[in-house]
C-alpha cells in the first residue's frame, strides 16, 4: 500500500485498486479482517484521510470528502463481495462433505397396526356388544367408597394397604385419600347408580396395583362385566362366559370349568378356568376370570332392592386373554414398545 496516498483522484483509484487485490488473496474471514483493518481500521488509509480533511482549506473540504467517501464505499463493496465468496466456499465445502447420494434407495415409512392389547380390547366389546352389552368408561383417579366400600370390601382388606394400591395426594369428600383404581368394578357401580334395570354392561379400562413381573405390571388392562335383572342366575353367567370364550379364542376344543371361591363382592364366587384341546398349552388349566352372583349388599350400594335384583359379574384380565390368544409368555412385552414385537401384530 502507498503510505503518501492523498485525496487525489488518481491516489485514490490506487487505494481502491490495491484494496481490492488484497481482498481477494485473503484466503479465510481471519486474512480478510487484517486486510480490512489497513483500509478502514482505526489506523487505516482511508479512516485517516478522513481525519485528515480539517488540515485542507475550507474550500476543498466538500470536493475531497466526497472523493474519499466515494473510495470508502467502492473499498466497503469489495470488502462485502469477499466475504460473501467466502462464506460460499464454506458452504460449498460442507455440503461436498454431508452429499447425499439421491440414487440409493430411501427408507419408507412401514404400515402401522393396532396394538395387540387394543386388538385385544376390541374384539371383547364387539362380542358383548353383540349380544346387548353397553360398554362404560369412568375415572381412573377413584374415591375410596366407589373403589373398595361400595363393593363390600372392608377397612382391612388387604387392598386397602399401600403395599398393594397407589394412593394420590388428594383425598374425597369424606377425608379419604383417592387413589388409582384397583380394578374396573367401580364402574359397575357408577352406571348401575345412573341406570334402571335391566343392566348389561361391560367396563374395560385401565387399572393400576403394585406389581410388576413376567405376568403383572403396576398398569394393566380389565374388563368387568355385570347383568342385573329379575331373573338372572349363576347358569346365565356360565353361559354367557363360556360362550364368550369359545368365540374370543374361535374354537370350540375347550373345556370351561367354573372353581369354587371368594370374593367380597359376589356370593356365591367362583374362579373361572379353561383349558384347550390342542395346541402347547393342550390339557392345562388356566385362570382366566373371577366371577359369581353379585353379593346382596353391592347390590343395596347400587341403589337396588337385592330382594327384586340380582345378577352376576365377572373380571377378567385383557393381557391374559391377549398372551392367550397370540402365545405371548412375557406381560411386559406389550409396554416396551419393541417394534420386532409389535410388528407381529400390523
Amino acid at each position: 500500500m502507498n503510505n503518501t496516498v492523498s485525496a487525489e483522484p488518481d491516489d485514490l483509484e490506487r487505494l481502491v485498486a490495491e484494496a481490492s487485490a488484497l481482498f481477494e488473496r485473503a484466503g479465510s474471514p481471519a486474512e480478510l479482517e487484517q486486510a480490512k483493518a489497513r483500509y478502514l481500521g482505526k489506523a487505516g488509509a482511508l479512516t485517516e484521510l478522513l481525519k485528515g480533511l480539517g488540515r485542507l482549506p475550507a474550500e476543498r473540504r466538500p470536493e475531497a470528502g466526497a472523493r474519499i467517501n466515494a473510495a470508502k464505499l467502492r473499498v466497503e463493496e469489495a470488502l462485502e463481495r469477499r466475504r460473501a465468496a467466502l462464506a460460499q466456499a464454506a458452504l460449498d465445502a460442507r455440503l461436498a462433505e454431508e452429499a447425499i447420494d439421491v440414487t440409493l434407495a430411501g427408507r419408507q415409512s412401514g404400515p402401522g397396526g393396532v396394538h395387540p392389547l387394543l386388538r385385544t380390547w376390541q374384539r371383547v366389546e364387539e362380542i358383548f356388544a353383540s349380544i346387548g352389552f353397553d360398554v362404560a368408561d369412568g375415572p381412573e383417579i377413584e374415591t375410596d367408597w366407589y373403589n373398595f366400600t361400595a363393593l363390600n370390601q372392608p377397612e382391612n382388606h388387604p387392598a386397602r394397604s399401600m403395599h398393594d394400591t397407589f394412593y394420590v395426594d388428594l383425598k374425597d369428600a369424606q377425608g379419604l385419600p383417592l387413589l388409582l383404581r384397583t380394578h374396573t368394578s367401580p364402574m359397575q357401580v357408577r352406571y348401575a347408580r345412573m341406570h334402571r334395570p335391566p343392566i348389561k354392561v361391560i367396563a374395560p379400562g385401565r387399572t393400576y396395583r403394585v406389581d410388576s413381573d413376567e405376568t403383572h405390571s403396576p398398569m394393566f388392562h380389565q374388563v368387568e362385566g355385570l347383568w342385573i335383572d329379575e331373573h338372572i342366575s349363576f347358569a346365565d353367567l356360565k353361559g354367557v362366559y363360556s360362550d364368550f370364550l369359545h368365540r374370543f379364542f374361535e374354537t370350540d376344543a375347550l373345556q370351561v370349568r367354573f372353581r369354587p371361591s371368594f370374593f367380597p363382592f359376589t356370593e356365591p364366587s367362583a374362579e373361572i378356568d379353561m383349558a384347550f384341546d390342542s395346541g402347547p398349552l393342550k390339557g392345562r388349566w388356566l385362570e382366566i376370570s373371577g366371577a359369581g352372583q353379585v353379593h346382596p349388599n353391592v347390590v343395596r350400594n347400587f341403589g337396588l332392592d337385592p330382594e327384586r335384583w340380582i345378577g352376576f359379574a365377572f373380571g377378567s384380565g385383557l393381557e391374559r386373554l391377549a398372551m392367550l390368544r397370540y402365545g405371548i409368555d412375557d406381560l411386559r412385552l406389550f409396554f416396551e414398545g419393541d417394534l420386532r414385537f409389535l410388528k407381529q401384530f400390523a
